[in-house]
C-alpha cells in the first residue's frame, strides 16, 4: 500500500541530514524488491554522501486526488547487489538512460526500521511499520 501511494503521488521529497542541516530534494522513483521499499540515486550525488554518513531519512508526498499525504521515517540501507539495482532500473525505465546496474555510480537503498503514516484532514492516520 505504501509503495502504491508513492507511485500514485508521482513525486516525493526525501530529507537527509548534512551535519546539523536538513537537506530535502524531490525524487520520483520507488521500488518494492524482496518485500522491501527501495529508492535509487547516484554515488556522485550529495544525497548518497549524506546517507553514507547518517542513514536516517524521512520522505513525504501528497496525493491531491485523495487529499492524503504519506510520511516515512527510517534508516536507508545501501544494497550493492546487481539484482536489486537491475530490478529498480527495470521497473523505472526513465532511469535507464542515466544509470546501469553494473556501473560504479548506481546505488539503491532500502528502508529499515521504518514507520509510514498515511494522513488526511478528514480521517484517522493509518500507520505501517516495516
Amino acid at each position: 500500500r505504501v509503495c502504491k501511494f508513492l507511485k500514485d503521488a508521482g513525486v516525493y521529497y526525501l530529507a537527509t541530514v548534512e551535519g546539523d542541516q536538513p537537506r530535502v530534494r524531490p525524487f520520483g522513483t520507488i521500488n518494492e524488491f524482496e518485500g522491501k521499499l527501495y529508492i535509487q540515486t547516484g554515488k556522485v550525488k550529495n544525497v548518497y554522501k549524506q546517507l553514507a554518513a547518517n542513514p536516517k531519512a524521512e520522505l513525504c508526498c501528497y496525493n491531491a486526488a485523495t487529499g492524503q499525504w504519506l510520511r516515512i521515517c527510517g534508516n536507508l540501507i545501501p544494497d550493492e547487489r546487481i539484482e536489486a539495482k537491475a530490478d529498480m532500473l527495470e521497473k523505472n525505465p526513465s532511469l535507464q538512460s542515466m544509470y546501469k546496474a553494473d556501473d560504479d555510480n548506481t546505488i539503491v537503498f532500502y528502508f529499515e526500521n521504518a514507520t509510514a503514516t498515511i494522513s488526511s484532514f478528514t480521517g484517522d492516520p493509518v500507520t505501517f511499520t516495516f
